[in-house]
Parts: C-alpha cells; structure tokens; sequence
C-alpha cells in the first residue's frame, strides 16, 4: 500500500517540462524500435526462401516489437524501474478484465504457430466458415470464403476474418495438414435389364485410369498417419458398391481426391462414364425418375350436343 501510495506521488510531482521530454524520448526509442524491425523484416525477405518459415519469421518480429514498445512505455512513463512490477500488475489486472477476448485470441495464435494446428495455405472449416488460410494474424485469422451461395468448393471472393480465440471455443476441421486428399463419391442409377457387369467394368476400369495416381499418393501419406496417429490402416483405392432401390440398379463409387480437385475430377468422372455407356449401343443405360404409363382404364367420350 505504502508504494502504491508513493507511486502516485511520483506521478504528480512530475513537471510538465520532464513529462514532454519523456515523450520526446520514448517517441525517440520508438522510431528506431521500428527502424530495426522493418530492417530485419527486409533481411528475412532476402535470407529465408521457405514461405512458411518466412511468414512466421516475420510475424514473430513484429510481434516482439510490440513487446519491447509496450515495456519501454512502461519503464518511461512510471519513472523508475522499481515501479515496474507495481505498473505491470495493475496494468496486467486491468487488461485482463477489460480484453479477454483479445487475451484468448493472442493464446489461440500461439497454439495455432505452436502445435500446428493450421497454417497459411490450409483449407480449414472454423466457426461454420470455409476457406483456404491466407493470413493469421495475432488476435485473427484471414480466410478466402468457399461455399455459401457457390456450389462446391469455389471461391465466393469474399475475405472473412475469425477470431483466433475460435480455436478453443469449437472445432476446426483441416482438409491438407497431415492428410491432403479428401474421400469423395458419385452416384449412378442404371436401369433395370442393363447389362450389370458391363457397367461395373465401365466404371471401375474409368475410375481406376482416373484416380489411381492419387491413391498411390493417398497411401503413402496415409503410412505417415498410421505412424503419428492411433489409427487404423484404410483403403485409399476406388470401391465400387451396388445398391437395388425400387426404381434401378445404384452404383456408388467411392474414391480418395486431392482436396482441391474435387470437383473437377468428379466432373471428368461423369463425363467419361456417360461417354463410354452410350457406346455400349443399348447394353447399359441410365435410370431417370421419368414414369412409364403401363396401363390405364378405358375412357368413354360423350361429343354430343348438350340439352
């Protein structure tokens, strides 16, 4: 109590010449603070080629500038260093009041740049946004906005910023980091009295010519999962599966994808698939929900005049 006391008559028997002079001074140390930063941030640009190595170089610097800015605002403005523990507890308590949700946003960062949990260049799904990372700033994360109104996954142009507090506050789903490729499937009605193996040799030999490089690459990165993961070993290969419904035969061919080609591989899937049955002259054909009037009561018209 007594330096807390003493500490507030230090203030008041401040003189305004002595006030400005400290200003002038901090204003002084805060220039070259900035000086040196921006100097290291041009040094990083030139030395490290990595981008990811490189962004978080540079964002590491900036964020001990504003440390070392925040101290010597401290040192300068309480006067002597002996207040320094008494200004950073009262400051300390203050803010933590104040900005918890920045306090949790500048704990998010440090987990997201220290467990990885994703970085720029990841598409992610956090807080019910979509989108690939492109910048993660100390208190937010910067996305380019997939989905909402654009089928599949397209760019909506839209720049959405998150909270990085999110990160413990709900689930965040990342489609790259330790497993870039996505299971994706498409489904194939064929009409009842087609030939059934001719359609599953058709989509299977298609989907193998296709999809087999990723698969080969699938498997290799699926190894690494296995090995840092408790996980079991999966099949990254095409499966081709039949189904009966009331109204046709249903294929569903399940495949692993590269997470951005979605739907450019599917569109070339169905493409070739459509080709490759309307050469089978009639053997195979796709179902529709169309109906066929099979029968129907016999109807009686009256043209005559009415009375």
């Amino acid at each position: 109590m007594i330096q807390l006391e003493e500490f507030v008559k230090g203030f008041e028997q401040l003189e305004s010449k002595g006030l400005l002079l400290q200003f002038v001074q901090f204003l002084l140390w805060v220039f070259f603070i900035v000086l040196v930063t921006w100097l290291i941030r041009k040094g990083i640009n030139r030395t490290i080629e990595d981008n990811t190595m490189r962004y978080r170089a540079k964002k590491a610097t900036r964020f001990i500038s504003y440390i070392l800015i925040i101290l010597l605002a401290i040192i300068t403005f309480t006067g002597k260093v002996q207040y320094f523990t008494i200004a950073i507890g009262l400051i300390s308590a203050g803010l933590a009041f104040a900005l918890q949700e920045v306090i949790l946003s500048v704990a998010g960062w440090i987990a997201i740049f220290s467990t990885n949990i994703y970085k720029p260049g990841d598409r992610i799904e956090i807080n019910n946004v979509k989108g690939d990372v492109i910048d993660i700033g100390i208190t937010k994360t910067t996305l380019m906005e997939l989905g909402e109104w654009v089928n599949s996954d397209n760019y909506t142009g839209r720049i959405v910023q998150v909270s990085n507090a999110y990160v413990f506050k709900g689930t965040v789903h990342n489609y790259s980091t330790d497993f870039p490729f996505v299971w994706d499937e498409i489904n194939l009605p064929i009409r009842y009295g087609s030939d059934i193996q001719l359609a599953n040799s058709i989509i299977m030999d298609l989907a193998k010519s296709l999809l087999m490089d990723y698969a080969s690459f699938a498997k290799n990165h699926w190894k690494k999962m296995v090995k840092k993961y408790l996980i079991e070993n999966a099949n990254v290969e095409p499966t081709l599966s039949l189904k009966l419904t009331d109204n046709w035969a249903e294929f569903n061919l399940r495949y692993v994808v590269d997470y951005k080609k979605r739907r450019i591989t599917k569109d070339t899937l169905y493409k070739n698939i459509l080709n490759a049955i309307d050469k089978t002259d009639g053997k195979v054909t796709l179902a529709s929900a169309t109906f066929d009037i099979v029968g129907a009561p016999t109807l009686k018209v009256d043209l005559g005049e009415s009375k």
